[in-house]
């Protein structure tokens, strides 16, 4: 009877066991499809979306009354030029530097002090009543206004590869949308006495606006995010999911140059609580500035100058497209100023709706980047030459919308061509490097602009057609070995 009895009780134990054993396992796939559904923070991704709106919303409605305030202040038109290509020469060199430091002390703290110290300048541009003040305004906004460039970098770091492009797109589509309604705004406000400075102080109040939203974000998503996407690309390891929960965080703490350089402070974060020792913005600055340069030289040393080189070809390409507009058709098509400013408004809307056609057309395409950037470099190309050659405004009309499709792709294929050569870790470098990339173009665009249009007026968007064909030809020599490296990369973790 005794053996009897202990048989039965041990057979209940394994049944028992095995229950425990299946609850175990059912509670691992819930914690996998809740992972799994994190995967995805899209509150703060839906504010940063409205980050980015409000962002290039204030900026526009500066950017047309600039000039004009220039001359109010009794500048000449050489002076006035010298002036407003302070900013971008500003942006030239900042821009990569700024966005190596967001990689070190963190996108929340950078992104901070770049809407903080933006707000200042527009601030300060609504006080300038003096040619010398203007200038000395527009030297914080052009080294610190990089806040878009942090955003697409924080993107990057919340989403998997695959829904990079498709997340890009939308932001970049509210970004457009603000751009569109910004200059509606400021138009208004210049109507009014002082309107010039009462627009810089509403674009002043609509950055610290921002920051205060910024401040706000539920940072703990992000946290939480990368966490669980790393635990999940784990979950086939002996070890328990406490105990990989901690590794991760220690591993994302030391390999992202997350705020919090502790697993501890991992925690406190996401439990709503930090310690001002704790993050990496009070770090000395030596650390700092070493740390970014170090990441500057790394992407200044690798093998990205064809991938960069596409980026300035196209940039400068398309801005000549657009440097005499309104000019050429004008003389033309005897197309008055209103009629223009109709169709760049239309190219406009177009270039904000396509932000949302990049993720089915990614997906279309298999997520391959490389080749989708080709097609698009080579449409962009066709366009500007049928532009160039237009015999009547309807063909303007028809090439300026598939224009503004193409070149929306395009820009959202590159920067992520660029993360994706580069990688996720310097995503911040790597897109303020890219910037300071488009900043030299804005600097040639003018100066090639005027030697064309000597010859005539469709010169500009004829050698925009040439510099096309170049990015084209790189692209032809150099994907097939894009292709092979991404290849050897998919192949690797397998072995």
């Amino acid at each position: 009877m005794l053996g009897k009895e202990q048989h039965s009780n041990a057979v209940h134990r394994f049944r028992i066991d095995c229950s425990s054993l299946c609850q175990c396992g059912r509670m691992n796939n819930s914690k996998c499809a809740i992972t799994h559904k994190r995967r995805r923070p899209t509150r703060i991704i839906r504010c940063i979306y409205v980050v980015g709106f409000m962002d290039l919303f204030g900026v526009s409605m500066i950017i047309p009354l600039l000039s004009h305030h220039v001359k109010f202040l009794g500048a000449s038109p050489t002076v006035a030029g010298i002036v407003g290509s302070t900013y971008g020469v500003l942006q030239l060199f900042s821009s990569t530097v700024v966005g190596s430091w967001s990689d070190v002390v963190g996108r929340r703290y950078s992104l901070l002090t770049c809407l903080l110290l933006s707000a200042f300048g527009y601030g300060l541009l609504g006080l300038s009543t003096s040619i010398a003040l203007f200038v000395l305004a527009r030297i914080p906004v052009g080294l610190f206004k990089h806040s878009l460039s942090i955003c697409r970098a924080l993107l990057s770091d919340l989403v998997s590869e695959n829904e990079r492009p498709l997340v890009m797109g939308h932001f970049n589509a509210a970004s457009s949308v603000g751009f569109i309604l910004g200059p509606v705004v400021g138009g208004y406000l210049t109507e009014h006495e002082g309107g010039f400075y009462l627009s810089s102080f509403v674009c002043a109040a609509i950055f610290l606006l921002n920051a205060g939203l910024v401040w706000m974000l539920p940072w703990s998503e992000t946290i939480n995010h990368r966490i669980d996407a790393n635990a999940n690309s784990k979950t086939k390891t002996s070890k328990t999911y406490d105990g990989l929960k901690n590794s991760v965080q220690q591993n994302y703490s030391d390999k992202n140059h997350i705020r919090y350089p502790n697993p501890s402070a991992v925690r406190s974060q996401a439990d709503g609580g930090w310690s001002w020792r704790d993050v990496s913005i009070f770090q000395p600055a030596w650390r700092q500035l070493t740390s970014v340069w170090m990441r500057i030289c790394m992407v200044a040393s690798s093998d990205m100058w064809d991938v960069f080189l596409v980026r300035l070809l196209m940039a400068v390409s398309i801005m000549l497209y657009y440097s005499n507009f309104s000019l050429a058709m004008e003389e033309r098509f005897q197309l008055k100023p209103k009629m223009t400013g109709y169709l760049i408004s239309y190219s406009s809307m177009l270039g904000a709706l396509a932000g949302c056609l990049v993720g089915p057309v990614t997906h279309l395409y298999g997520n391959n980047m490389s080749a989708l950037l080709l097609h698009s470099t080579a449409l962009t190309c066709t366009l500007i030459f049928l532009y160039a050659t237009a015999p009547n405004v309807w063909q303007v009309l028809l090439t300026s919308t598939f224009f503004a499709i193409s070149t929306t792709i395009g820009r959202t294929c590159i920067t992520d061509l660029e993360l994706q050569r580069g990688g996720a870790q310097a995503s911040g470098t790597l897109i303020g490097a890219g910037q300071s990339v488009t900043a030299v173009g804005r600097v040639l665009a003018p100066l090639l602009s005027g030697l064309a249009q000597e010859f005539s007026p469709c010169g500009p968007p004829s050698l925009g057609v040439v510099l096309g064909l170049l990015a084209v030809g790189v692209l032809l020599l150099r994907t097939p070995k894009w292709d092979s490296k991404t290849k050897v990369k998919d192949k690797s973790p397998k072995q």
